[in-house]
């Protein structure tokens, strides 16, 4: 598989592998995302699929993949103090907000640092309709940001504070995807990268949990927890997988920003699964974040 990724890279049908990856992990995050903020502490949540992620990747990386070698092992620890941001500050974030409010912030503020840090590091360039669909998708994004400090009150003391946790983790978004494109791209193989990305990006959270499982009064039955864990590292590898490899093959800012047609998703999930309060404008100024992703892809 390694050998085909290889020789689509660059190709029109490389372009057209890395929609449907891109729009794959769309809808994987938005699961992921769900998963996390569902019905248990998000610290938990996380440090259970992180604790997954490393048993059931680890025997893949040791011996279904060929080891990192020389630069590459520092590509793969490299991505690690952005993952980790990633995911302390998501956490923060779940801890003061409702996932409808906080899943569509941070995902639509990613695009736009990413492409900006696309050209910084990779030398990717926009065409004039690209920037509309980012003009946008931010449009949608803060028009959604007012939406929610003129309409949410549940929780107001923490909504403004959750909002700009929320942009700061678009900006860990970009970080990590911006340096992972670059990192996948600068190793022989590719499943090389993500089999230690999903090991070495995953030891923090479940120490953080196991501290916090152990304080908290309330502590969710580790049977529960453990099957938690494993279905969000299967939907992780799917989520996060297939925007590596969609970066690989095609435009790093173009992958980022269709990714995040999973507001449209979350909308859903949210609605139908959490049980969250969406209403229409709050849906139409989801859909116009993903209109904006469209846009972004046809001026390419």
């Amino acid at each position: 598989m390694s050998e085909a990724i290889r020789a689509l890279e660059g190709t029109a049908a490389g372009h057209q592998l890395a929609l449907v990856l891109a729009l794959t992990a769309a809808l994987l995050h938005a699961f992921l995302g769900a998963i996390q903020k569902g019905r248990v502490d998000p610290w938990l949540s996380r440090g259970a699929i992180d604790a997954a992620f490393i048993v059931l990747t680890l025997p893949i990386a040791l011996f279904l993949v060929p080891l990192p070698q020389g630069r590459e092992w520092a590509l793969v620890i490299g991505t690690m103090p952005f993952m980790f941001a990633y995911k302390w500050l998501l956490a923060l974030a779940y801890t003061r907000a409702a996932y409808t409010v906080v899943y569509p912030v941070v995902r639509g503020s990613g695009p736009f640092f990413t492409v900006i840090g696309a050209w910084l590091l990779i030398g990717e360039t926009f065409t004039p309709m690209q920037w509309a669909g980012v003009g946008i998708l931010m449009g949608g994004i803060l028009g959604l940001a007012v939406y929610n400090l003129r309409h949410v009150s549940v929780g107001r003391d923490r909504l403004v504070p959750a909002l700009w946790l929320a942009v700061a983790t678009g900006l860990a978004t970009a970080a990590y995807t911006t340096w992972g494109a670059y990192a996948i791209r600068g190793t022989e193989d590719p499943f090389t990268y993500l089999a230690w990305f999903f090991v070495l990006c995953a030891v923090d959270m479940p120490l953080i949990a196991a501290w916090r499982w152990k304080a908290t009064p309330y502590k969710p039955p580790l049977r529960d927890l453990v099957r938690l864990g494993v279905t969000g590292a299967v939907i992780g590898w799917g989520s996060f997988g297939t925007v590596m490899l969609a970066t690989r093959l095609d435009k790093v800012g173009e992958a980022a920003v269709l990714r995040e047609t999973s507001t449209v998703f979350a909308a859903l999930i949210g609605w139908l699964v959490l049980k969250e309060s969406v209403g229409p404008r709050r849906v139409a100024l989801m859909v116009m974040i993903a209109f904006g992703a469209v846009v972004v892809e046809l001026g390419g």
